[in-house]
């Protein structure tokens, strides 16, 4: 068989960077690919370089046009499936494929939350034309499964896979223990280090993690914050009231907004602990990473996050949106550090095991096999 992915910009991105580890790994898991992407990016140069041959096909002649050079590319591969990973994607693959033998599967990397009134109609149609839906968590297939009312045999979850070596290299690292990023804060060893990581946008809340330091600043606990992560431009507000909010509350000298960085993997390896919340994640590949970092692990009790954690097993808990119980719980791994430690050493062997990108891979081919023998 081979499998066609369909992106639409190589911009970096959660779906991007899953699907270049894919590419990267994709010839030493025998699996038999193209990509086929319509806008340049940042990775543009990278996906080039990976084993697997890609193609920019653009829309920029108009829509019809784009469809039948995708159908000619496609013919002319002998590709058996075609892999979306954007409704957009999959309705020009559903048009491009019409009267041939190529299946179709679409992998739902969000939710539906879109306010572009274009992409929940595309979704609403196009969901129930495919072969395959794939979703990253239960929780998600959970969703979409009850709200569009959809054949459940036809609904499959693979989780997202990571390529842990880019955590490790370049060199073994030893959580706690690397410095680069104190000496860039000019912090002192003793001082608690404790951080997270993920673009500001409407997926994440981190201004209760602001409130939380708020309530660790009052209690003169000698730490420092570092939120990694963009502002986004179109929802620059998620990004302001936590500045502001840190700023009215004299915290700016222990906190730092770092922006975008390239150096997440050394970032984790120096934090003390690591503390996420979300409102919508699908699945949390910063908190997957963090756990497999090997550092004790905060999460908001969202559904996806008991998923990853198993069942909360591997990550400590609090309830969403509540700083106070954010606190009780830091207070209590504060006492018990090396419990903590050791249960995220427990966790850093899981996610390792269950999330990694061979198995990713291992799965999608399971999937592939089932559609293309239906």
């Amino acid at each position: 068989m081979k499998i066609a992915y369909l992106l639409g910009s190589l911009n970096r991105g959660g779906t991007e960077t899953l699907l270049l580890d894919v590419f990267r790994c994709a010839k030493n898991q025998d699996l038999n690919a193209i990509g086929i992407y319509r806008k340049s990016g940042v990775l543009e140069k990278d996906f080039l370089a990976s084993s697997v041959p890609v193609h920019k096909v653009s829309t920029g002649k108009g829509i019809v046009r784009y469809i039948f050079r995708l159908r000619q590319l496609l013919l002319e591969n002998n590709v058996t499936v075609v892999h979306a990973q954007q409704p957009i994607d999959a309705l020009y693959a559903w048009l491009a494929c019409a009267g041939t033998p190529i299946k179709l599967l679409l992998t739902l990397h969000g939710f539906d939350f879109s306010e572009n009134k274009a992409g929940p109609r595309i979704l609403r149609f196009i969901i129930r034309r495919t072969d395959t839906n794939i979703y990253v968590s239960d929780t998600q297939r959970h969703y979409y499964q009850e709200k569009y009312r959809l054949k459940p045999g036809k609904q499959k979850v693979v989780y997202n896979g990571i390529s842990f070596d880019k955590l490790d290299s370049p060199q073994s690292r030893t959580p706690g223990k690397d410095t680069a990023l104190r000496e860039e804060l000019q912090l002192a060893f003793s001082t608690l280090l404790i951080g997270t990581v993920g673009n500001f946008n409407a997926v994440r809340d981190q201004l209760t993690i602001c409130r939380f330091l708020n309530l660790l600043k009052e209690l003169e606990i000698d730490c420092h914050f570092i939120f990694a992560g963009k502002r986004i431009e179109s929802s620059g507000y998620l990004y302001d009231d936590c500045v502001e909010y840190c700023a009215q509350n004299n915290l700016d000298k222990s906190v730092t907004f770092l922006g975008v960085r390239h150096d997440v993997p050394g970032i984790l390896s120096e934090l003390d602990a690591f503390i996420y919340s979300t409102n919508h994640d699908t699945f949390g590949i910063a908190v997957v990473e963090a756990m497999a970092t090997g550092i004790p692990v905060f999460v908001n009790n969202w559904g996806v996050m008991s998923e990853i954690t198993d069942n909360g097993k591997y990550a400590t808990f609090y309830k969403t949106k509540d700083e106070q119980d954010l606190l009780r719980h830091f207070l209590l791994f504060l006492q018990n550090k090396a419990q903590y430690q050791a249960r995220a050493k427990e966790a850093s062997l899981f996610v390792r095991e269950k999330y990694s990108i061979e198995r990713h891979i291992e799965k999608l081919k399971n999937v592939y096999e089932l559609v293309i023998n239906e």
